[in-house]
């Protein structure tokens, strides 16, 4: 099989640029048409065929957009996907995706290795270690390189970029606040995320719901750690003391929390409410009794963040103003709680 030649190499033997040698194979009006066809027939000669990932990287035609998750397993992120899925098929895109595993590096990675044109922009939920570690500048060397990004639900607070975010914050309170409401007042909070922008945000509104009603923090019922291993570890620890209530931040938080309250000998929800962050059949149709959750929306995530995505490769303004949507969260009443 006869090699195929690079535009470097043609460059090379005809003592033209490489720039030269790429305009003039995408019929560029800046090259006349002499040199044109020499450098067509010569690339013809040589059996080159273009990579037209690499011709269109600056034009980004490629039409199809990058998907990092952190992990495949979370329901909330294959429905954030199934979104984003939707939402690029009616547009005309298709949809890479690729999972960091919650590592930094792999995530630099991936970035690097897609946006060499493979790919026209990322959809982003940042991975556990790099909020951990802070550690942002591989998105910010994309975003300088010309790839827009948007991220959703775990974001970087110090990178311009489109968002799309949920209200962890309101939706935490406002569930806590749920608790207090049918009788609760020794309310525990469980969180295997804590290293998480976003399991902070909901640890700090449970904090604030508690302050509101003059509730005093009880440390002794308050476990907030960073892995599910380690909540599994210490969260018996928790129903040693008088508890009432349960806010979970994590669908896996949430079950825990039911399985052992049942274990214990809890009546739910006669004795002990439970509510969790949760997007998943799991949490809400194959537990009995049946968990209220919040509710993420994550379906509608997916496709407010393609939408966001693909504007902006549409747009034919170069500094569109970068912008960050709240979708509001939604309490699902189920079995697991009091009713009012």
């Amino acid at each position: 099989m006869k090699a195929k030649a690079t535009l470097k190499q043609i460059a090379k033997e005809l003592n033209v640029s490489v720039s030269t040698v790429s305009k003039a194979l995408n019929d560029s009006p800046e090259i006349s048409e002499q040199t044109k066809v020499k450098i067509k027939e010569y690339a013809k000669l040589k059996n080159y065929k273009p990579n037209v990932i690499g011709l269109n990287l600056k034009n980004r035609k490629t039409k199809t957009i990058g998907v990092i998750i952190p992990n495949i397993l979370n329901s909330f992120f294959a429905k954030v996907f199934s979104g984003i899925e939707k939402i690029a098929d009616e547009k005309g895109y298709n949809v890479i995706m690729c999972i960091s595993n919650e590592s930094s590096e792999k995530e630099a990675h991936t970035l690097e290795m897609l946006s060499n044109g493979t790919i026209d922009g990322f959809i982003v939920s940042v991975s556990e270690e790099a909020q951990k570690n802070q550690d942002y500048d591989h998105f910010s060397a994309i975003i300088n390189d010309g790839t827009p990004i948007v991220m959703f639900d775990r974001i970087a607070e110090g990178v311009d970029c489109d968002k799309v975010i949920v209200d962890d914050f309101d939706s935490a309170l406002n569930s806590t606040q749920h608790l207090i409401d049918i009788g609760c007042k020794n309310i525990a909070l469980l969180s295997s995320i804590d290293n998480l922008s976003v399991g902070k945000l909901r640890a700090e509104g449970y904090l604030k719901a508690l302050e509101n009603n003059n509730i005093a923090v009880n440390n002794d019922i308050i476990l907030r750690t960073d892995s599910e291993d380690d909540l599994k570890d210490k969260i018996e620890k928790v129903f040693e003391n008088k508890i009432d209530g349960i806010f979970a931040l994590e669908e896996n938080d949430s079950v825990a929390a039911l399985r052992i309250a049942l274990k214990k000998g809890y009546k739910v929800p006669e004795e002990i409410s439970i509510i969790g962050f949760a997007d998943g059949i799991l949490a809400s149709r194959r537990l009995s009794p049946s968990l209220t959750t919040v509710s993420q929306h994550g379906i509608e995530i997916g496709e407010v963040a393609a939408k966001l995505l693909i504007d902006r490769l549409e747009s034919k303004e170069e500094d569109l103003p970068y912008e960050t949507v709240v979708i509001k969260t939604k309490l699902k009443e189920r079995e697991s709680t009091r009713k009012l």
